[in-house]
């Protein structure tokens, strides 16, 4: 990332690459704006998306669009996320995680998510006004044809809402307003599924869940080269 490749995109400024990709590693799986990223560095906007435009090209780094709560995308993205395609980067920069850390639970979206980058297909994230306060789901797949959801993860490091699946608010309302039958929800160690009157919920333990992307991942890739 500091030697010769920031050139081909006219990029100049190398340590001020070096510090955005630091920031954006510590907060990886939050959302970000370039409105938000431009005042906190001080760089100017139009210089933030072209360190972001190589940050992705380079694969260190992968941006996930927002939309609402009817699958619906935005004409203009004014927020989005952003993922390390790998979480060990984060600690490889700053000192290894703890399960009681408390951006533990973005690390455990980030390394989910990156179990899906491979993976062809319009995969997105919810965000919607829901009265005076926020709701959102994590992960969705998008038909884009029909521009309708056809599957939705809700990422949580917490055997809390096995229990009480009730507390999901978010990931109800969704279902309910694009008719999903059923979605998956990770937890720390439990697993089953509970059936609520909105749908059925399948609960798994995280590192399962990203376990099998990964493994599907790589089946997908053998079989499209023939192996």
């Amino acid at each position: 990332m500091l030697r010769d490749l920031p050139s081909l995109y006219g990029i100049s400024d190398v340590q001020e690459l070096n510090s955005l990709f630091t920031m954006i590693a510590y907060h990886s799986g939050m959302e970000f704006s370039y409105e938000s990223m431009s005042k906190e560095s001080g760089v100017k906007k139009e210089t933030i998306r072209k360190y972001i435009q190589y940050l992705e090209a380079a694969f260190l780094i992968k941006i996930v669009t927002r939309t609402d709560d009817t699958a619906k995308r935005f004409q203009r993205q004014t927020t989005f996320k952003i993922y390390l395609t790998n979480p060990s980067l984060r600690c490889a920069l700053f000192e290894p995680i703890k399960m009681i850390d408390g951006n533990i639970g973005d690390m455990i979206e980030t390394a989910i998510y990156s179990q899906w980058i491979p993976r062809k297909g319009h995969i997105a994230y919810a965000n919607w006004k829901m009265g005076r306060s926020q709701g959102e789901v994590d992960l969705v797949g998008i038909n884009d044809a029909l521009q309708k959801p056809y599957w939705a993860v809700e990422i949580k490091w917490s055997d809390r809402f096995f229990d009480k699946p009730s507390e999901l608010s978010s990931l109800q309302f969704f279902m309910e307003k694009n008719h999903l039958p059923q979605a998956l929800v990770t937890s720390i160690s439990k697993g089953g599924a509970k059936n609520m009157d909105f749908g059925t919920l399948h609960f798994i333990p995280s590192a399962c869940y990203a376990y099998t992307v990964g493994e599907n991942t790589l089946r997908q890739a053998k079989k499209s080269f023939g192996l």
